[in-house]
């Protein structure tokens, strides 16, 4: 039986949060000081799931999605509200978090950094493969795009405006080329198939590289495939396979194969240049990442005479940002490969002090301790979980006067500012920046500061 319910807010995924008998609902697509007509799904002990079938009073910030997939494609998730208004919500998930998670006050958190122009920004794709769910006379056609909100059906597109256009021409030219040799795509339940996802990159000066994903290493129509691909995309600069033979839901495997020219494609953030091959890891969208990268830098108040240590370097695009102000900067990252394309960055950039460290930070920063080094400054950037107690507790043992947290995610961040603040550091400001326009995401650069006693 339908109900209306007045939306308050917006939960962490972009859905709109109200209340019915005193019990959290939260429904997909509401907005804000909306009145909407749901029908209730699902009812748990804290909270339920409505479906939203009518916006019986609209919101002064809802707008038409430009995309005619948006209802069903799972890869935005706001689409609907109007861009300073996503600006603003982006803000308040890192304030709540802040306040309601990491328990903080006097935390001053700015405006968020938007984009001039929102579309277009991802330099990266990664679609998985399918078959189509009706047969069809194109039922040999794979179907490639991005997976229906809360599932793992693949919504075919042809193309997505929030990529670069030039992963547009991979994936039409992939998919043409994967019809004609009959490529059968991957079954992650029966565990059948060849290929699993394409993912296209796009480097600066139009260089672009196609990857296959497959499920065998054997690729027996290697050559043929690669010449008909060329055929189709006389710009690509790089093909290659990758291998990933595992039965779970990890887009990339360990091993990579160069079909075609280079190992690397390159790009540039505010005047370096960088290599990026198949599986480095490197923001998607460049314009913002100069942003983001030049926040932490000037949180840093480096002055020249300064020790710095990236504790989660991964190729060295922050490492080499802080190296132009920096006397010394120390890389560490686990992943060795991309430890090797931040050494090759530094050298085809010139920058010579910057030295980088294959390693686990909770054992290399100690040992960096006792040899002598003494980071005035920590950056660290890690992955969506945040960091483990045992990193934060090293980073506070090396007693820095800044630590530098860049964080993807607005409550990991604030459960990790609250155990440094019991540490004895102390968040002076955070500030919020649009990595990705027209979805829930968003990314912080917070400034954390020693206090005169720490424990």
């Amino acid at each position: 039986m339908p109900q209306q319910i007045k939306i308050s807010g917006l939960g962490s995924s972009g859905e709109g949060v109200g209340k019915l008998d005193g019990l959290a609902v939260f429904v997909e697509g509401a907005l804000p000081n909306e009145i909407v007509s749901v029908e209730i799904e699902t009812v748990k002990k804290n909270y339920a799931v409505g479906k939203l079938l009518e916006v019986v009073e609209k919101s002064s910030e809802r707008v038409k999605p430009f995309c005619p997939l948006y209802e069903t494609c799972g890869g935005c998730q706001l689409q609907h509200m109007n861009y300073s208004a996503q600006l603003k919500w982006k803000r308040q998930q890192a304030v709540d978090a802040v306040e309601r998670i990491g328990k903080l006050n006097d935390v001053e958190i700015f405006d968020t950094l938007g984009m001039e122009n929102p579309l277009r920004y991802r330099n990266k794709m990664q679609f998985p493969v399918g078959k189509p769910s009706v047969p069809s006379p194109q039922s040999q056609v794979p179907i490639i795009g991005c997976y229906a909100r809360g599932s793992h059906k693949i919504i075919d597109t042809d193309s997505c405006l929030i990529q670069n256009a030039g992963n547009d021409k991979i994936l039409a030219a992939v998919k043409k080329v994967a019809q004609k040799f009959n490529l059968q795509p991957y079954d992650e339940d029966t565990h059948r198939g060849f290929l699993r996802h394409v993912m296209g990159r796009v480097g600066c000066d139009g260089e672009l590289m196609a990857v296959l994903v497959t499920a065998t290493e054997k690729f027996s129509s290697a050559k043929n495939f690669v010449r008909a691909l060329r055929n189709e995309l006389p710009e690509v600069t790089s093909i290659q396979q990758n291998i990933q033979t595992f039965r779970n839901n990890v887009i990339l495997g360990r091993d990579t194969k160069i079909l075609y020219g280079k190992p690397t494609i390159h790009d540039k953030i505010g005047g370096l240049k960088f290599n990026i091959s198949a599986r480095s890891f490197f923001q998607v969208n460049t314009v913002q990442a100069e942003v983001l990268y030049k926040t932490a830098l000037d949180f840093c108040e480096l002055h020249g005479r300064e020790t710095v240590i990236d504790a989660y370097c991964g190729t060295g695009t922050i490492s080499l940002f802080l190296a132009k102000r920096a006397r010394k900067v120390f890389g560490v990252e686990v992943v060795s490969s991309a430890i090797n394309d931040a050494k090759k960055n530094a050298r085809e950039n010139n920058i010579r002090n910057a030295e980088f460290i294959v390693g686990d930070a909770v054992k290399i920063l100690p040992k960096l301790f006792d040899a002598g080094i003494v980071a005035d400054v920590v950056v660290v950037d890690p992955p969506r979980a945040g960091c483990d107690k045992k990193v934060l507790e090293t980073f506070a043992a090396m007693r820095p006067e800044k630590i530098i947290y860049v964080s993807c995610n607005p409550a990991t961040l604030a459960r990790d500012l609250k155990i440094l603040d019991e540490l004895g550091y102390r968040t002076k400001k955070i500030q919020p920046v649009d990595m990705f326009p027209f979805t829930s995401h968003v990314e912080s650069v917070a400034q954390v500061l020693r206090t005169e006693v720490t424990p």
